[in-house]
């Protein structure tokens, strides 16, 4: 995790080059297929530290968050807050519009957290995204979302984990349905290595 970190100043300096010759941002994860039905969000707490570690801090940045994407009428499908980051799964979205919201919310909690916790410094790391290539992708997706708080240790089962679509799920289509979409498209190594920061 963190590989920028681990290079030395010439390798740091190739690969920012590279980034930019291929019209990447320096440092932010690019943006590169627009215009795809779903896309799943995530962004996380620098240096992944748990500064969303209350269910009063999660609650309030879920609702703020989908306030907004409802207002541009994004459908938001499928959602979790963990400790230190989270991950929405929402219909299209425009990025630049998005990425100016997320400031917006990210500055809010940062200044107000920073605040309550009497600390000073970064807060929120970048966001990212990935495009939904197809129908297992997508509910893939769905599930990795909903069993995430179990993969990072939170919860021995995603039913336990409150801040999570996964009872609305449950609530709308039943248990049944959630199992089955669990053995037909399974997580596995979904996710693994992912470095957005």
């Amino acid at each position: 995790m963190y590989e920028y970190r681990k290079l030395n100043p010439e390798q740091r300096q190739k690969l920012i080059e590279e980034r930019l010759q291929k019209g990447y941002p320096r440092h932010s994860p690019p943006h590169l297929i627009e215009n795809q039905p779903f896309y799943l969000l995530t962004a996380a707490c620098y240096e992944h530290q748990h500064r969303l570690h209350t269910v009063a801090r999660r609650q309030p940045l879920f609702q703020e968050l989908s306030e907004v994407l409802i207002q541009e009428e994004i459908e938001i499908i499928a959602w979790v807050i963990l400790p230190n980051h989270y991950h929405i799964l929402t219909s299209t979205v425009d990025f630049q519009w998005l990425g100016k919201q997320l400031r917006l919310i990210h500055g809010r909690t940062a200044h107000q957290w920073n605040l309550e916790d009497q600390v000073k410094g970064k807060l929120w790391c970048c966001y990212s995204d990935r495009a939904i290539r197809n129908n297992q992708h997508y509910y893939q997706v769905i599930n990795y979302i909903h069993y995430n708080p179990v993969k990072h240790g939170f919860t021995d089962s995603p039913y336990y984990w409150e801040n999570s679509s996964v009872h609305r799920y449950l609530e709308e289509k039943g248990r049944d349905w959630l199992r089955n979409c669990w053995v037909e498209y399974p997580v596995r190594d979904y996710g693994q290595k992912w470095d957005i920061c």
